[in-house]
């Protein structure tokens, strides 16, 4: 499979329900790096996400109000400046009271230089790497009492860790806002913790880009991927080739300056930013704007069509290799990051084997395959990334003999592939398991792992595994809806990245993620507003009910399913009900949990009063969305599913009833429902219902003997 292109209810369910059904564990020990951590039960890790190594609650409560206030002591600069602004400024919205500012207005707050009296002190012991690498110390450790607090950290990256974690203490309620006393102490457990960013399928302004910076940062995520060429696009700016900008971008890519003010922003922030130029395969957008440097005659024209293209660049061709110096050369000053990922993906060979030259040199150089005639490409490729200050990153394609151990590999293929790689020397990171763009829950996210308890990786291998990134490749995704299919997601995997392994409690999570969802908003993603905003066009009116309804209890097809269905292209407007719909809706977790604790008791009133009004609803829900495709022909498109979920609405209600009797159902009712709950499990036009298997169970369990 190609990691590209893969074959009326209670208001409030998805937060005030979720924010109580989680049950509290015994805490457990661990180590975690020099840091003794202690696990918490659910109810001790409160809205912590992700949740810190060690935490150790105390008694009392910092109340804040009006007259915070921050002092800086130790090391300080503009980074560290703007990260206490930033703090500042969320913190004053969240309270709803003006905090002190700057009387020279060269700030917008300003800093205590009373450190008894501050508030909170923040001090740091160092500014950190000037350019910052995988080695960078994020460490820090934060003390709250009821008189103040005092955060600690030996670098400016470290202050920004706390800081976030800081404003995910904050609590409120009738008597006003406030933090809980406590002593963190906190690092992560994995250097690499990224997001890539997909931008040339469809492009993404900077606007977006700097937005989920923002977002990543709240969950303490540090490596922005950014897949800047493709087939379907070439986005970055280049004076010393500007037939690439000018041919192969359809007018969207990135100015030098923009490049420069996004990395800047990022580091502000804590965030390092890895470029991507896909070579030698994945390379139409180049060779559109110069063909010379093909393994086939040209022309060439950029692909609107997705999946795995034939044009690749001449391995051969001696001048091949000063065009990518050179381009190094130009770009590499654009990012200030030591590492350059090649891509290296899914070259599929086809104009390698074609080309009668391209054999002929095969055969006296005596490579074999295709395979080893990329390794040739790569070895050719290592000096001059070497000679411009950068380290190679290359997908798992890039794994062959002869590959210098000084690449990094990205799995994007399984754990085997990762585990082979640093079983060989190599350092590596996961992304397998870790595709946002495959619509799979946060559940499904949380359960992988880099280094499970399972690994069998020695210690000096397994300190080989960098970490890992989620990818949010770009087939199905513009900026009206990509915010909403890596969020709150990626928060999941933000924390599998830098919280101990034995954090894997998957009710807290989604107790804790409905908080941070919310809260994310703060950064300017609009993940959680998208549904209602798009909604509103598709029904072209502000009465959206029965739409919105129905996607509480919908998700998209997985990525196949719509590339196949939908046969999608880059053309394709990105403003169906599909589009509108949630990767993960709350609702989804919330049916399973009840279903499960309804079959452990079913005489448990609360649960069975719930559930019967959500079955009950859907049933309702078909003749109104009936209503709203008159007016609105792409409401049509919710049929499919609306019409299997009324059907599981009054087989659900029928089956609370047999459960809550003690009743047993008419011969033949499990064997009638049973093609409806298997029409659940499969894609319903192209959207899926993401509870088949809980109400399976329950209508199952209702069907059998009492």
């Amino acid at each position: 499979m190609s990691h590209r292109c893969c074959a009326p209810v209670v208001a409030g369910i998805a937060l005030a329900c979720l924010v109580t059904m989680a049950a509290a564990q015994n805490p457990t020990v661990i180590a975690t790096s020099t840091v003794q951590a202690t696990v918490a039960a659910p109810s001790q890790t409160r809205f912590l996400l992700p949740v810190p190594a060690s935490v150790q609650w105390g008694e009392g409560r910092l109340r804040l109000d009006s007259t915070f206030t921050v002092a800086v002591r130790g090391h300080s600069d503009a980074r560290l400046s703007g990260a206490v602004w930033r703090m500042l400024q969320r913190l004053e919205k969240r309270l709803g009271v003006s905090l002190t500012r700057s009387p020279e207005g060269a700030a917008p707050f300003a800093l205590s230089t009373d450190f008894a009296s501050a508030t909170l002190v923040v001090e740091a012991q160092g500014p950190g790497q000037t350019v910052q690498t995988e080695t960078e110390d994020e460490s820090y450790t934060l003390d709250v009492t009821s008189a103040r607090a005092v955060l600690r950290a030996p670098t400016v990256v470290g202050v920004i860790r706390g800081l976030e974690t800081f404003l995910q203490l904050v609590e409120g309620d009738r008597s006003g806002f406030s933090v809980p006393a406590v002593t963190i102490q906190d690092r992560p457990r994995f250097p690499w913790r990224g997001i890539l960013i997909d931008v040339s399928r469809h492009f993404e302004p900077v606007a977006v880009i700097e937005r989920n910076l923002d977002a990543m940062a709240a969950v303490k995520l540090n490596v922005l991927h950014w897949h800047l060429s493709d087939d379907q696009g070439f986005r970055v700016e280049s004076r010393r080739f500007p037939k690439l900008q000018e041919q192969a971008s359809d007018g969207l890519f990135y100015t030098q300056a923009e490049i420069r003010a996004v990395v800047a922003y990022a580091r502000d922030r804590g965030i390092r930013v890895v470029p991507e130029f896909d070579v030698p395969g994945h390379s139409t957008s180049w060779l559109v704007a110069y063909p010379e440097y093909a393994s086939a005659p040209g022309p060439f024209a950029l692909e609107r069509e997705f999946g795995v293209f034939d044009p690749t660049f001449d391995p051969t061709n001696e001048r091949v290799y000063r065009f990518l110096d050179r381009f190094v050369g130009e770009i590499a000053a654009l990012f200030p990051d030591p590492y350059w990922h090649v891509g290296g993906d899914e070259n599929s060979g086809v104009e390698w084997s074609a080309n009668p030259r391209i054999q002929a040199f095969k055969r006296a150089r005596g490579f074999a395959t295709n395979e080893a005639l990329q390794t040739y490409f790569n070895q050719r490729l290592l000096p001059i990334l070497a000679k411009h200050g950068k380290r190679m990153v290359g997908w798992d394609e890039i794994l062959e003999p002869g590959l210098p151990t000084s690449s990094v590999i990205q799995s994007w293929r399984g754990r085997a592939t990762l585990d082979s790689a640093a079983h060989r020397g190599y350092t590596a990171i996961l992304s397998s398991g870790w595709y946002l763009d495959h619509q799979r829950t946060a559940e499904y996210h949380y359960a992988v792992d880099p280094l499970p308890a399972t690994s069998t990786l020695t210690p000096e291998e397994a300190a080989r595994i960098l970490g890992g990134e989620a990818c949010m490749w770009a087939e199905h995704v513009g900026p009206e809806t990509i915010d909403s299919r890596i969020w709150p997601r990626a928060a999941a995997i933000a924390e599998r990245l830098w919280s101990p392994r034995e954090v894997t409690d998957v009710a807290d999570l989604y107790r804790r993620l409905a908080v941070v969802s919310a809260r994310l908003e703060e950064t300017g993603v609009q993940h959680a507003s998208h549904t209602d905003r798009m909604l509103r066009r598709l029904a072209g009116s502000a009465d959206i009910a029965p739409l919105a309804e129905f996607l509480r209890y919908a998700q998209p097809a997985y990525f196949g399913e719509r590339s196949q269905l939908q046969r999608t292209t880059q053309l394709n407007p990105l403003t169906h009900l599909v589009d509108a719909a949630r990767p993960d809706p709350f609702t989804r977790w919330r049916i399973g949990a009840l279903v499960d604790s309804l079959l452990a008791d079913p005489r448990h009133a609360a649960g069975r009063g719930e559930l019967t009004a959500i079955f009950d609803a859907w049933g309702r829900l078909l003749p109104q969305l009936q209503a709203a495709a008159d007016s609105s022909p792409l409401a049509g498109e919710a049929f499919p599913a609306a019409d299997v979920l009324a059907a599981l609405g009054a087989a659900g209600v029928d089956a609370l009833t047999f459960l809550g009797d003690g009743a047993v159902p008419p011969d033949g009712w499990l064997a009638r429902i049973t093609p409806t709950l298997d029409r659940a499990d499969r894609p319903l036009g192209l959207l899926r219902l993401p509870f088949g298997s809980a109400l399976r169970r329950l209508i199952v369990a209702a069907g059998q003997p009492h």
